[in-house]
């Protein structure tokens, strides 16, 4: 006599993507975002140092420059909410010089860098906040909407159907750490050889209206 095994239901296939706001994100950051219904932003977490959060990574004339917004001191264990930036460091207009240096010449610097200037001429109290602002400057000029909500508490397990891509993506930049993003080439401003996976920036500088079918 065969001997039936206790059915078990397939594990739910997540549809939902539950992953913390960077500031101006990479490009696996990016290709996750559309690769899910709804995204849910992790607006309950306690800060990280040493992480996207905060930092972004660019393609100049010599090398990838790091920017890194600076923030106040005794974010241990903070929530992420409450992260102040650390404004007595000049780091805005050092940001959007390294921009227009890195990018000035790029075919749609020009078209794009009118959204992206206010921002570096604003007094910014929270990082969460700048961050949002930045990506929501992105998505709108990517062209394709997402249902994005905010987290209200923080959950250690999310339910299922929900990728938890919290804290997965992480500097360094190398292929071993992406998560979603698979690299494939465009024309870059700078160099012969192509370097993957920086700053949702430098996509959409180097490819306009072309850069959704890099994430896509």
């Amino acid at each position: 006599m065969l001997l039936l095994e206790k059915y078990q239901p397939a594990p739910a296939v997540p549809t939902q993507l539950l992953l913390e706001l960077h500031y101006l994100p990479c490009l696996d950051y990016m290709t996750g975002l559309f690769q899910y219904g709804e995204v849910h932003i992790e607006a309950a977490e306690q800060y990280q140092k040493q992480s996207y959060r905060n930092r972004c990574y660019v393609l100049t004339a010599n090398k990838v420059d790091a920017l890194t917004v600076p923030v106040q001191q005794g974010t241990h264990k903070q929530l992420i909410r409450d992260v102040r930036v650390d404004n007595g460091q000049s780091w805005q207009d050092r940001h959007w010089r390294c921009l227009q240096a890195a990018y000035g010449k790029a075919p749609f610097f020009e078209y794009y860098a009118p959204y992206f200037e206010p921002v570096y001429r604003k007094g910014w109290t929270y990082l969460f906040d700048l961050n949002w602002e930045l990506l929501t400057i992105c998505l709108k000029l990517l062209g394709r909407p997402l249902a994005i909500s905010l987290t209200d508490w923080y959950d250690k397990e999310p339910p299922a159907g929900v990728f938890d891509a919290r804290s997965r993506l992480h500097p360094p930049n190398q292929a071993v750490t992406y998560v979603f993003y698979h690299a494939t080439p465009y024309e870059q401003n700078f160099g012969r050889e192509f370097v993957p996976n920086l700053s949702i920036l430098d996509l959409l500088f180097c490819q306009g209206p072309r850069a959704l079918e890099w994430l896509t």
